[in-house]
């Protein structure tokens, strides 16, 4: 601790804290599993567990009471310290009123003193809820007063559950000095920057101590910056602040016992004294309440245990789960911090340490690129001197030593060590460090081959950072197989990551070979809940007939379940996508995949890929299944990237188009709706931009793309999916028109005028002549039959046909109506009415036709769908009641009536017919949507003359009891008043009784309004009835009517930017329509509809759709075009990225982003060069002294007289390492480990499974002959249940005596392979040096002891039996057994009972039968180690010797080695055994790793 501040080991310094060893509260909490989605997010209306803020709250203060405590003290004990106000306090360093009344008691106090596990006792917290900060921002957090021996799952709880925080992608644990400091300004910035950056990106939990102070304020105002200068979707950064609640300045206002919603917090720096403020810019708070007041570090214990735990949880998202990383960041700091990254390093967490912050972080960065030999206690002391120049005079010898052990032992680990040096070696950001470091220390883990590369790569997916991964991962080190990428990516979809996306795709993953049948259905069964695909998804599924009625679940989603809603969405012309499969069709895979484990909701994603049995069952087109799934979630970025990879590219983009246009219809959220809207313009724009390409290059082949038949998309067209999506745009192309026009030609050529065909239908022996052109060269030379052939075949022919037909019909109609309608038919009449039957059999063909075989339904459906048919409908029913009605002698005069109005009918069936003109047909469009604004304005209207009518004829006419006459007052009369034809008597004026009726009895005339009988006046208000007719003319001529007006030319002025458009839409269903239609116009169309009906029902031939309009193509013919397509789509997406490329915007972002590139560029050489010098200059200086100690040696020994000397010439200084290399386990550690040449892990500060520590020994104090006048290690020797077979207990000679050293004393050999061993005092020394114990510790006895350490291997072989090679080198497998609570697998040896040959742990993993067998093995087998082992259970007076005897099967048919295999069996079921593949990343205890490593060298094996 820092003697000189008052918070030392405060919140911040020693916020790592020692690892519990026995932690009580260490349950697995179930991990949380999130999706992620851009569309629907958050909406209320299809959330499962959306609860309001009061109910939030209710549950809140029934639950935090109910699980989480605060401390109080119970008995009040007068300190002999007062407080700073100068009042009498207790021990706990409350005052007396702040007791409780049953602790000031005068007989509460038992006992001498106060003792804080028995005065002090939990009760329901009183402070919890939302703190607000008075006075500074509005923003709102949690906090929470808990004991400090509330279990890490509870606090876990409140955090994920209740707080409602995403569980973290990683955790990042800041730590350094409780006190303000100061940074440089532009360190500060780039730690900011760098910090927030790498918890906004990968979703992390940054954990502080929460005060506002050190580097606590310095997180607080990162986070401050970015929140100002960030949007809202971009998220908050989760920071949690863990504080000793005694210590917070103004805590009362945070006390509530019912919970504060929201509690005001006060921030008083300049009255807080010794206390501090808590830091407003967190957004949670964790007070740790112990009970006293004023006392620091009170937190540490539980932060230490907290991030332990949530580190051990798993985070599942998006098909990977990965257990919570967790880093360490350090700035600045003093002791407390030391010992906090000490911790930090010893238990594996990785550590980053800021260089230039100050203090410890800065001796750590001074040394770290040092070897550990030149780690000395002087170096230290000087770094020491210079970075602690205030209090440095506090430092004993043994601080300083300690500093040293603690500092050679950070060092000594260097993959979990990262300097960040702002500027050099390439650092440019400190998010990046963090992530580097993260990946560094998982390479250290003992993941052997691509397991260890997949763990990084897990890590990088769940942090989203695509350029760590581009960086690290994805380099020539490492070339990964496609099929390694499979789990990756799957999880890359499911969490929207579009960018890992492409990553994968440019790294060899083929989409043929990853998107399988299970896959999709499990990519469909992870969509996102608040998807609208999703529920309607569910919708299908509640609809499913095979559902078992008494099952409440629903069934698991099927493809064929998924086929039906996009069926939906696509429209009914396309065929079921997913078939619906058979009982006896279930398709399976068999895929190679990475040993990786991932766990998504029981279900593990590996075993997705893998199968026992059975076949790849590949879907048709993997590309479109994957746009499809991503564009059913809105998701843009990933659907961008998927159809740039699709072959069939304007299908996919038309069916985007359809499917957002009809989700988007649903679609509740507004502002999802216009995303949708607007992706799918984006993709008609695609569509139109790749079709333009084509069309470019060969107008032929691109004509053909549109009525290809997509084999793909349900066995549609181009063409059809742009009707179905209403894409006008696409439609109006002019290469479609293009296509259009030539369709409507039919075979005669589009230079024809109008009039020769018009010429040539009524003298058809014209076609004889050349007036007529045909497109096909030998219908040009033909002179006969097949030119009048093909000629009236031709649409636009028939059309005209059609319409001389449809105007003679009309003027025949109109005939018999005016002239010729006798009381029996006459033959023109006769003439209609065939007519009209060969115009029924026409509509009854067209409801009929379905060349798709859609059905009958379906195609009524679709025939109702269109206006003109429903009016053709009418008309002929309306015809039908007509004729009835004039055949019935009475009714001839009501049935021409009826056919009167159907003739006007008929009459609007012409405006269909003009429709296909260029003129009339935009004016038609214009004409139809006025209609609707005529109609919404007669609904006013009706308000305004229904109002004044009733008013009118109320004051006017008293009791009118005639129907008729009342409309005509009420409604007639004011229709025609906004017309001007005004009521003559409503001013009373021309009021004449003549004009009326007195009683009403008259029918021809309207009832007289009120009058003087006498004078025959009228006696109602004239001036009332005047205002309202003022009135009613103001609102219906003036407001009314000219806002009719004003709607029509709104509406004119919007259809007529895309009338054309519009047009161009509709003129397809005309050209379509008269393309299938027979030839001959009614009624002779009659002898069609024989021959047609011959065909069809006779003899039973299905109808086929003209080729010219859907046109299935050889498959080498449509291979062929399809890759024109793709190649067409490559220069029009090279296009897009150039246009976008020479944008204004654009240019203007690239050449800022290249400044800053070469502003930083040119401050990072300056900083190199100037940091490159430095280190020269320091290289040159000791090269100097060394060679003057050289030539000192020189002199001296010529001035002697001889060229020998008792001395050793000193050797040239090695040249340093550069310093900010972060080397990994590779060669120079290993030069770096031999000039270590001292035990290791025998000098470790904690003693294993006990409490103790050791005392602190530097590498240059290891030997026994090196001065060391204060070491004074502690004695220890644990008590263990073998008591006969051990050294007895503590440091008394007398029990020890006995004990002979060097020598086989009775059935124990204290004799040493490394010779005779020193005794002092009675006790052996360590022949190895100090180890900062005494006493045998956990051993046996005192002197060595003995073990055996067999060494099992066999060669690894395939499935073929063929030996297994890697780097040119066989691999070995080696026999190893690993207890349940055990960390590390281990080497089946170890101590031997006395007069057994076989260790007990061999033993228990061998059968009794087997061990002689295995003896004789071990007399057979070769010696490849014998000495010291460096073992942390080592003390200075007991230590482990072993033999390590190599046991190789050469043969797998050896009988040994089956009988070996036989036998095998763990008798402890904690006990595990297996055959693991030799690896350095193998999971093995140091010491085993080193003698495993000699095995392999023998066997010249791969290590």
């Amino acid at each position: 601790m820092e003697p000189s501040a008052l918070k030392a080991g405060s919140m911040q310094e020693d916020g790592f804290g020692v690892q519990p060893r026995r932690v009580a509260d260490l349950g697995r909490v179930p991990s949380l599993q999130r999706s992620s989605s851009s569309l629907c997010r958050g909406r209320s209306r299809r959330s499962q567990y959306a609860f309001s803020s009061c109910e939030k709250q209710e549950n809140l203060s029934s639950w935090i009471p109910e699980n989480i405590k605060k401390k109080e003290c119970m008995y009040f004990v007068e300190s002999s310290k007062l407080s700073d106000a100068g009042k009498v306090v207790c021990e706990c360093g409350y005052t007396r009123e702040q007791h409780l009344e049953e602790a000031i008691r005068p007989q509460a106090f038992q006992g001498n003193e106060w003792d804080p596990k028995k005065h002090v006792q939990e009760m329901p917290t009183d402070a919890f809820g939302d703190i607000v900060f008075t006075g500074l921002s509005q923003k709102v957090g949690k906090y929470v007063r808990l004991s400090q021996d509330t279990p890490s799952s509870v606090t876990y709880q409140l955090m994920t559950q209740h707080w409602g925080l995403d569980v973290p992608n990683l955790l990042i644990s800041v730590t350094g000095g409780a006190k303000d400091f100061n940074m440089k300004p532009r360190l500060k910035s780039v730690f900011r920057r760098g910090l927030v950056k790498v918890a906004q990106t990968t979703g992390a939990w940054i954990i502080t101590g929460g005060s506002h102070t050190g580097v606590m304020k310095q997180v607080g105002e990162a986070v401050r910056d970015f929140s100002l200068s960030s949007s809202c979707s971009e998220g908050e950064v989760v920071t949690i602040g863990i504080a000793t609640w005694g210590t917070v300045h103004n805590r009362e206002g945070l006390v509530h016992p019912l919970g504060g919603f929201p509690a005001e917090y006060i921030m008083d720096e300049e009255g807080q004294g010794h206390l501090t403020c808590l830091d407003s810019n967190h957004s949670h708070f964790i007070l740790v309440d112990d009970g006293t007041h004023g006392r620091y570090g009170v937190e540490i214990p539980l932060r230490s245990k907290l991030e332990k735990f949530i580190s051990e949880q798993t985070k599942e998202r998006g098909g990977v789960a990965i257990k919570i990383p967790i880093v360490c960041v350090v700035l600045e700091g003093g002791p407390g911090t030391l010992h906090t990254i000490y911790n930090a390093i010893t238990h594996g967490t990785p550590c980053v340490v800021v260089e230039g912050s100050g203090r410890v972080a800065d001796v750590i960065a001074q040394v770290a690129g040092l070897p550990i030999s030149e780690i000395t206690i002087a170096l230290i002391q000087q770094k020491l001197a210079v970075f602690f120049q205030e209090m440095f005079e506090t430092f004993t010898e043994g601080t300083i030593v300690e500093w040293t052990k603690k500092i050679q032992d950070i060092v000594r680990r260097r993959q979990l060590l990262t300097i960040f040096r702002e500027g050099k070696d390439g650092q440019q950001d400190v998010d990046v460090a963090i992530l580097q470091a993260l990946l560094k220390a998982s390479r250290s883990h003992d993941h052997f081959g691509h397991e260890n590369w997949d763990h990084q790569l897990k890590l990088a997916v769940a942090w989203n950072r695509v350029d760590i991964a581009r960086s690290e991962i994805f380099t020539d080190e490492r070339q990964w197989k496609p099929s390694e990428l499979h789990p990756m990516m799957t999880a890359a979809l499911i969490s929207n990551k579009p960018e890992f996306v492409k990553l994968f795709l440019e790294n060899g993953l083929r989409l043929k070979e990853f998107v399988t049948w299970d896959t999709l259905l499990y990519l469909y069964k992870n969509l996102d809940p608040s998807c609208l695909f999703h529920c309607k998804l569910q919708k299908v599924l509640a609809e499913e007939p095979e559902r078992v009625a008494c099952a409440p679940a629903l069934p698991a989603v099927q493809m064929h379940h998924v086929a039906q809603v996009l069926r939906e969405l696509l429209g009914d012309s396309t065929q079921l996508l997913y078939p619906r499969p058979r009982s006896s069709d279930r398709p399976r895979l068999l895929l190679p995949v990475p040993h990786i484990k991932l766990n998504v909701q029981g279900v593990s994603l590996r075993s997705l890929y893998k199968r026992s049995s059975g076949q790849v069952a590949f879907t048709m087109d993997p590309v479109r299944d994957l746009l499809i799934w991503a564009i059913v979630q809105n998701r843009r970025e990933l659907a961008e990237i998927i159809w740039a990879q699709s072959q069939d590219c304007i299908a996919a983009a038309l069916a985007c188009s359809k499917i957002l246009k009809e989700l988007s219809k649903e679609e509740e959220d507004t502002d999802s709706s216009e995303e949708m809207l607007a992706l799918a313009d984006q993709y008609e724009l695609r569509a139109i931009g790749v079709f333009t390409e084509c069309y470019r290059k060969d107008e032929e082949r691109a004509q053909k793309l549109l009525t290809r038949v997509s084999e793909a998309w349900g066995k549609t067209t181009c063409l059809q999916l742009a009707l179905e999506a209403k894409d006008m745009k696409f439609v109006s192309h002019g290469g479609i028109q293009a296509f259009l026009t030539k369709v409507w030609w039919g075979q005669l050529s589009v230079d024809n005028g109008l009039w020769r065909v018009i010429l040539c239908m009524l003298a058809f022996p014209l076609l004889t002549t050349g007036l007529i052109s045909f497109r096909d060269r030998r219908l040009q030379a033909v002179r006969g039959l097949a030119r009048v052939r093909a000629f009236f075949n031709a649409p636009v022919v028939i059309f005209h046909l059609n319409i001389l037909s449809y105007f003679s019909f009309l003027c025949l109609f109109a005939y018999v109506l005016m002239v010729d309608f006798q009381p029996s038919p006459s033959w023109c009449e006769r003439l209609i009415y065939l007519w009209l039957f060969s115009l029924v059999c026409e509509e009854l063909r067209q409801l009929l036709y379905d060349p798709d075989e859609c059905g009958l339904v379906k195609m009524a459906l679709l025939y109702f769908s269109d206006f003109w048919n429903k009016l053709d409908i009418a008309a002929i029913l309306l015809f039908t009641a007509g004729l009835t009605l004039r055949l019935i002698p009475g009714l001839l005069y009501p049935g021409r009536i009826v056919l009167s109005l159907d003739f006007i009918m008929f009459c609007l069936r012409l405006m269909h017919i003009f429709t296909i003109s260029k003129t009339l047909g935009p004016k038609i469009i214009i004409v139809k949507r006025m209609m609707k604004d005529v109609f919404f304005f007669l609904f006013l209207l009706a308000v305004w003359v229904v109002s004044f009518g009733v008013a009118k004829q109320a004051i006017l006419i008293h009791n009118e009891s005639r129907v008729d006459w009342i409309f005509r007052g009420v409604v007639y009369q004011s229709y025609l008043t906004i017309f001007g034809q005004m009521p003559a008597y409503i001013d009373g004026v021309n009021f004449s009784l003549d004009q009326c009726s007195p009683n009403g009895t008259d029918p021809y005339k309207p009832k007289c309004p009120e009058s003087d009988a006498t004078r025959h006046r009228p006696i109602f208000p004239e001036w009332l009835t005047v205002i309202l007719l003022c009135l009613y003319l103001l609102f219906t001529n003036i407001l009314l009517l000219n806002l009719l007006i004003a709607m029509f030319n709104y509406t004119f002025q919007q259809v007529q930017e895309h009338t054309d458009q519009i047009w161009k839409f509709q003129r397809h269903d005309l050209i379509e329509e008269y393309q299938g239609r027979p030839p001959a116009p009614p009624p002779f169309i009659l002898l069609s509809h024989l021959h047609l009906f011959i065909k069809r029902v006779i003899l039973k031939i299905p109808a086929k759709r003209h080729k010219q309009l859907k046109n299935k193509l050889e498959k080498n013919e449509e291979a062929a075009l399809l890759s024109w397509e793709i190649y067409l789509k490559e220069n029009y997406l090279q296009n897009q990225q150039y246009q976008q490329k020479q944008r204004t915007e654009q240019k203007i972002h690239d050449i800022s982003n290249r400044v800053d590139t070469m502003v930083d560029l040119l401050e990072m050489d300056r900083l190199k060069g100037s940091g490159s010098m430095e280190q020269r200059l320091a290289s040159l200086e000791r090269q100097v002294a060394q060679t003057a100690r050289a030539l000192h040696w020189v002199v001296k020994t010529l001035r002697d007289s001889g060229f020998s000397s008792d001395e050793g010439a000193p050797s040239l200084a090695s040249q340093p390492s550069s310093e900010g290399q972060d080397p990994e386990l590779d060669s120079r550690q290993k030069a770096e480990d031999l000039g270590d040449a001292h035990h290791v892990n025998a000098r470790h500060l904690l003693y294993p499974n006990s409490p103790i520590v050791r005392f602190p020994v530097p590498n240059e104090k290891v030997p026994w002959e090196t001065e060391f006048l204060i070491y004074d290690p502690p004695f220890y020797s644990a008590e263990r249940k073998d008591k006969d077979l051990v050294d007895p207990v503590g440091n008394a000679l007398d029990p020890l005596s006995g004990i002979t050293y060097n020598a086989v004393d009775g059935p124990t050999d204290r004799r040493s392979f490394h010779g005779s061993y020193a005794v002092q005092d009675g006790f052996p020394l360590n022949p190895m040096g100090r180890t900062g114990l005494r006493g045998r510790g956990a051993l046996c006895c005192f002197g060595p002891n003995h073990t055996l350490q067999p060494v099992v291997t066999r060669w690894r072989r395939n499935q073929d039996g063929a030996i297994c090679w890697r780097s040119i080198k066989k691999v070995l497998e080696v026999l190893v057994v690993k207890h349940d609570l055990a960390e590390h697998w281990a080497l089946p040896g170890g101590s031997r009972e006395p007069g057994e040959t076989l260790p007990r742990k061999l033993k228990q993993v061998l059968q009794r039968e087997f061990w002689p067998s295995f003896e004789n093995l071990l007399l057979q087998g070769t010696e490849v180690y014998k000495g010291y082992v460096d073992d942390p259970r080592n003390t200075d007076n007991a230590w482990i010797e072993t033999v390590a005897v190599s046991v190789h099967f050469p043969d797998q048919s050896d009988v040994e080695l089956k009988r070996l295999n036989s036998h095998l069996h763990a008798c402890d079921p904690g006990m595990s055994v297996r055959w693991q593949v030799v690896d350095k990343r193998i999971s093995l205890y140091a010491n085993h790793k080193a003698i495993l490593q000699k095995v392999a060298t023998l066997f010249g094996a791969y290590y």
